[in-house]
């Protein structure tokens, strides 16, 4: 994905800073526990699409 557009994109809810997760081709919001699936290189920014983070899985990127 390209990290400009990684730069530029901030989460649909809360407008804050996302992280990328390379490996799970995420984009995860800690605030708002959710990530965003990226298919095919690009971001679904849907709350509908979005999964829940655990707490656990937040403190990888603390």
């Amino acid at each position: 994905m390209n990290h400009k557009l990684i730069d530029v994109l901030v989460c649909p809810l809360c407008k804050g800073e996302l992280l990328f997760n390379k490996d799970e081709q995420e984009l995860i919001c800690r605030f708002d526990k959710l990530a965003y699936p990226v298919r095919d290189d690009i971001p679904v920014m849907l709350e509908g699409e979005a999964r829940k983070v655990s707490a656990e899985e937040l403190d990888k990127y603390a």
